[in-house]
């Protein structure tokens, strides 16, 4: 059997209870953290506190050659791990298809993902989101700063009053690391995809930072894509928001949970 369990968004506490039952009755273990990761922990913490052996597997070994996983399921209960939820991301659901093209049981066990908490803290209602997008580092494709991709998104979700979540791109080697930090690690920080959007698109416009979702001390933080580049929102993960047409109980939860100036909003509307 082959169990996908989400560990949710920040350390090795933010596991559900049916996940961590999960683990515990699992033979073997293995994980994924190229996708996204755990900023709160490493895989030591998550070993010492599920009393278990993870062996983490790069892209490579979880796109290309599965082999091991899907064998070792044959034969046992194989728990496969990654951040917040299970099936956020397509590798994971072809992993799946493998395993069941291979008559092997599959379970999803769900965990908190970052779109949802995005939503939470901000108090931007969920349904109001459009396409989400993923924003690059500009080196990483060579490009304009903010690809054509991502505006003609984020513009065809204004044209509609839809907010779009902003994925910041990361850079982390997990091949032949066992999740600690290294030198040349680098995870997109909010200012910096604000500075990116005002340079290269609309500095005007509204955005939200949303930095350390899951964490104790999240934060949360509403203005001119402008004036967020000029902020420090501290360590990672970071997401950002760009707002569409905002609803007058989504306006009073930007200025009371984000801090927005009042001039963001326009009260006639309200």
């Amino acid at each position: 059997m082959l169990t996908f369990i989400g560990l949710g968004l920040f350390d090795e506490r933010s596991i559900s209870v049916e996940g961590r039952e999960a683990l515990a009755d699992a033979d073997r273990a293995f994980a994924e953290f190229y996708t996204s990761h755990l900023v709160g922990a490493t895989v030591e913490d998550l070993e010492t506190y599920h009393d278990i052996d993870i062996e983490v597997r790069d892209r490579a070994g979880v796109e290309q050659d599965p082999e091991e996983i899907l064998a070792a399921a044959e034969e046992e209960h194989v728990a496969f791990l990654t951040a917040g939820d299970t099936m956020i991301s397509t590798t994971h659901v072809d992993l799946r298809l493998r395993a069941e093209a291979r008559g092997i049981e599959t379970h999803l066990i769900h965990g908190v993902t970052a779109q949802s908490a995005a939503s939470g803290l901000t108090g931007l209602q969920n349904y109001r989101f459009g396409k989400a997008v993923t924003l690059p580092f500009p080196y990483v494709h060579g490009g304009d700063p903010v690809p054509k991709s991502v505006v003609d998104s984020l513009e065809a979700n204004r044209e509609r009053g839809l907010h779009t979540l902003v994925y910041l791109d990361i850079k982390v080697d997990w091949e032949g690391r066992r999740g600690v930090e290294v030198e040349g690690d680098q995870y997109m920080t909010a200012d910096y995809a604000a500075e990116l959007f005002a340079e290269h698109w609309d500095g005007d416009a509204l955005g939200v930072a949303v930095c350390r979702a899951g964490s104790r001390e999240p934060v949360v933080a509403a203005d001119r894509l402008s004036e967020l580049a000029k902020q420090d929102f501290g360590d990672p993960l970071h997401m950002l928001i760009i707002p569409g047409e905002v609803h007058h109980v989504e306006a009073d939860a930007l200025m009371g949970l984000g801090g927005a100036p009042e001039d963001l909003f326009d009260y006639d509307e309200r």
